[in-house]
């Protein structure tokens, strides 16, 4: 994934620096547009698949996102980004590969995702003795053992980590999709900012 970070990170630097160039033109808003267009779209694109990536590729992608927030809001070149990050309600890298991961694992629940994903979750059954958890739309984890530097990134094995990371009102399957995006995103954000 490394040549993919790269590409993506050569790209949004692209778009910065020609944008940078415009920028005085342009008012905030219309910068927030043309970086979603031409950079935060690529920094989202497919970024699923690089859950668990190391740091060190993640921290690229990072730095364009920042840079990104510098532009938009004007900010000298070495000021710290997470007050302008957090003040344009952006999600890290990360956590936008979480939310990707989750979202995808909550429409694979709902039924609107391939079958292919849809067979590789399961909910764990219920337990006889009256727990909390039987009501609380746990995923079943794999049952095969995985390599730990790249199978823990599959998607059979992260899907029901993150899934049942997250809090108990958050699993509710029988809500709208774009209800749930909202509140996970939410959810996301508050323990990014903490």
């Amino acid at each position: 994934m490394q040549s993919h970070v790269n590409k993506t990170c050569k790209a949004g630097y692209y778009y910065l620096h020609n944008l940078s160039r415009i920028r005085k033109y342009l008012d905030k808003t219309t910068t927030e547009c043309q970086v979603g267009a031409f950079i935060t779209s690529r920094l989202d694109f497919s970024n699923s698949l690089l859950y668990g990536l190391p740091d060190c590729l993640i921290s690229k992608l990072q730095r364009v996102q920042n840079a990104t927030a510098r532009l938009v809001c004007k900010a000298p070149r070495f000021c710290h980004t997470s007050p302008i990050v957090q003040e344009l309600h952006w999600l890290p890298i990360r956590d936008r590969i979480k939310f990707k991961v989750i979202l995808i694992t909550f429409k694979a629940i709902k039924g609107a995702t391939p079958k292919y994903l849809q067979e590789l979750i399961s909910f764990k059954g219920n337990s006889s003795y009256g727990l909390r958890s039987n009501h609380s739309f746990p995923l079943a984890q794999p049952r095969q053992r995985t390599l730990t530097a790249l199978g823990d990134r599959t998607f059979a094995v992260a899907a029901p980590m993150l899934w049942n990371s997250l809090p108990v009102e958050l699993r509710n399957p029988n809500i709208s999709i774009e209800s749930f995006k909202v509140k996970l995103k939410t959810h996301l954000f508050r323990e990014a900012y903490r």
